[in-house]
């Protein structure tokens, strides 16, 4: 088994269940994304994500 999926399996056994539900749905996206070959749109989701965060932070000016 790859390291990664090793460390997924260790971390889904300790994670509260919300968590592991969360983390399953976004597996499960990114999987089908990557199948698809559309691993872009998700980096453009991370990208607006960003975006917006900085727009909701407040002025320090």
């Amino acid at each position: 088994m790859d390291i990664l999926a090793e460390k997924l399996n260790t971390k889904l056994q300790e994670w509260q269940p919300d968590t592991v539900e969360e983390v399953r749905q976004l597996i499960t996206e990114i999987i089908s994304l990557a199948d698809q070959g559309n691993l872009d749109i998700l980096r453009s989701r991370r990208l607006e994500q960003e975006v917006l965060d900085l727009l909701d932070e407040p002025e320090t000016w």
